[in-house]
């Protein structure tokens, strides 16, 4: 790990600013870079840590009812239904248990339809979340890779300036002591 540094000359140094004056994620930035620490968890694992059955439930059904494959199953129920009620039944000597126009048909939509709305929207709200977390976690990654770029910067630019100096020094030396003979 690096040493411990203090974030508030980081954000002189390598920002031009005042440690008071930079955002709350930015600082963050700073004092893990100031000490030498890694992010934190990504966004997943995040979520995975808070979630509970309702929401592993709320994804699930998000999941199922938003595939091709819940379309077309319940497409091919919906097909059973009416051919039922219109007539086959009748071919088997009973009569239609919801007949036409479908009334209790219409009540089982609508009924599905005012669950499996909000369970949706829920799973929704929770992945929007989950991409703010990322969202922010990138932003941090990012602004961290910039600063120890910087403070890389910084460090070879001292270097080559002490490099130049002991080059300078050696032909001070170099022309001093003359040609040997």
């Amino acid at each position: 790990m690096t040493r411990q540094t203090d974030p508030h000359r980081l954000a002189r140094d390598l920002l031009g600013r005042d440690f008071d004056d930079l955002e709350a994620d930015e600082q963050r930035v700073l004092r893990r870079v100031a000490a030498g620490t890694f992010t934190g968890r990504d966004a997943d694992e995040l979520a995975q840590a808070h979630e509970t059955w309702k929401d592993r439930l709320a994804d699930r059904v998000a999941a199922v009812g938003g595939s091709w494959g819940f379309i077309l199953g319940f497409g091919m129920v919906l097909l059973v239904w009416v051919v039922l009620n219109s007539g086959a039944l009748q071919l088997l000597g009973m009569g239609p248990f919801d007949a036409y126009p479908f009334i209790f048909l219409n009540l089982m939509l609508s009924m599905l339809a005012a669950v499996q709305a909000p369970v949706i929207l829920m799973s929704q709200n929770r992945q929007a979340m989950k991409d703010r977390i990322t969202a922010r976690h990138d932003y941090e990654v990012n602004l961290r890779t910039q600063l120890e770029i910087l403070r890389l910067a910084h460090r070879i630019d001292r270097l080559a300036k002490e490099v130049r100096a002991i080059g300078r020094e050696v032909e001070e030396e170099a022309e001093g002591q003359g040609p040997e003979k």
